[in-house]
């Protein structure tokens, strides 16, 4: 799992522009409209910029919170609680001989370990390299019968119920590889019917469409791929509205062929609004609207009513509402409120009432550290800032357990598996 040159570049030029961010003003672009007059539009950005930053909001740290940490692991990224919520599944660089603060090795192949999660507990039960891989952000599949980790060009599909027989080998778990022909995969998500998968292409600058069900059906081929769904550049978040209708994707800039430009500093990044039954068949005409969505936004999270994202860049969590961005994306803005350096992960928990975001540091500044935002979304209330649990460095990508109960991260840059129990939270 060793990142590309051309991946490194993007993220690169991203990262050095958020670390001098200046305000941007705002901006507006060519409306959009719903999914019935897709093929008569060109869908633009519009809506309100939001000024990059590198102010860290101050706030109480939480106490009560009960965590548990494992560690060991190289480079953990995608993560995802098994259906008993029970189980959680983590890729990682593998290097069985790899300690926590040796030097990580230039290149490894990926693999993944399963730990279980009881109460506060954590403990690793097995961990397996999965062969010819090079495995990020995962999802689990609605009917809990797979899952799905971004890789270079696509994805890989595993079988959760071999997974979770232990008498199954590791080359079992893998049912195929969903390929592209783009480059970065980097996160993951399913149609609800579980007959779809949609891959964020970071270093294309578009979404791959594959219909997993025809894959299952007459093996994994390079027809599974349906085509792509235009995005700006470096897109990384995807989330999947609660009714099923729409796919949510961030850009961490909008690209400089799409109408409105990408604001004054170059810098802000945009939140798309899919028609995602219309991606399953039509992908270059799906998106319905393309918003402003602050400095480098890469997570998304989504509830009935609202739209949620980081945006890595001006250190805040940005919210939308659900309804404007199909009718009036222009309104579309909640509001937004600040949180801690560099936030990546997000997830919405104890349904819809906070949101969790993981401030990652990732440029490692002096006057910050990381940690995780409990943001209250207030109800018809503002965004509010609860306080900060501790974290280890740079936590990136987060789970949910079914049952609601627990919150598990990944620790990028310390190798470490984090949970955390969500009843008590402030």
């Amino acid at each position: 799992m060793s990142i590309s040159p051309v991946r490194a570049t993007v993220v690169g030029l991203l990262l050095a522009a958020a670390a001098t961010a200046t305000g941007v003003a705002l901006s507006q672009g060519v409306d959009a409209s719903t999914s019935d007059e897709l093929s008569s539009i060109s869908v633009g950005v519009t809506g309100s910029s939001l000024a990059c930053s590198t102010v860290v909001a101050t706030s109480q740290d939480l106490r009560g919170v009960h965590t548990a940490v494992a560690d060991g692991l190289l480079e953990p990224f995608g993560i995802a609680f098994t259906p008993d919520s029970h189980h959680l599944l983590v890729d990682s660089l593998f290097t069985p001989t790899y300690r926590p603060g040796a030097t990580p090795p230039t290149s490894s192949p990926s693999g993944i370990t399963e730990y279980s999660v009881v109460g506060s507990a954590l403990s690793k039960d097995r961990s397996t390299p999965i062969q010819g891989s090079s495995l990020v952000g995962m999802a689990v599949s609605p009917n809990r019968k797979m899952l799905a980790a971004a890789n270079n060009d696509g994805a890989s599909i595993f079988s959760l119920p071999r997974i979770e027989q232990r008498k199954n080998a590791p080359r079992a778990w893998l049912l195929g590889t969903l390929v592209s022909g783009g480059q970065g995969g980097i996160e993951t998500a399913f149609s609800p019917d579980s007959q779809y998968v949609f891959v964020s292409l970071e270093n294309s600058g578009e979404l791959a469409v594959f219909n997993l069900k025809k894959a299952l059906k007459d093996g994994f081929k390079p027809s599974d791929l349906v085509g792509y769904v235009p995005l700006g550049l470096a897109p990384v978040g995807l989330a999947v509205a609660p009714n099923g209708r729409y796919l949510y994707a961030t850009s961490e800039a909008a690209s400089p062929q799409e109408p409105g430009d990408a604001g004054p500093s170059g810098r802000e990044g945009t939140l798309s609004t899919i028609d995602l039954h219309r991606a399953e068949h039509d992908p270059a005409r799906s998106v319905i609207s393309t918003v402003w969505a602050g400095c480098s936004p890469v997570r998304v999270a989504a509830s009935k009513s609202d739209v949620f994202v980081t945006a890595r860049g001006s250190d805040e969590l940005v919210e939308f509402s659900a309804a404007d961005l199909v009718s009036r994306p222009e309104k579309a803005l909640v509001g937004h409120v600040g949180v801690g350096e560099f936030p990546v992960g997000l997830a919405l928990v104890d349904h819809g009432k906070d949101a969790i975001v993981a401030d990652s540091n990732r440029i490692n500044l002096a006057t910050a550290h990381s940690d995780l935002a409990v943001v209250s979304t207030g109800g018809s209330g503002p965004l509010s800032l609860v306080g900060y649990v501790k974290a280890g460095a740079f936590p990136r990508d987060m789970s949910v357990s079914p049952d609601g109960k627990t919150l598990a991260v990944s620790n990028f840059d310390s190798g470490e598996i984090e949970t955390v129990q969500l009843s008590p939270l402030p």
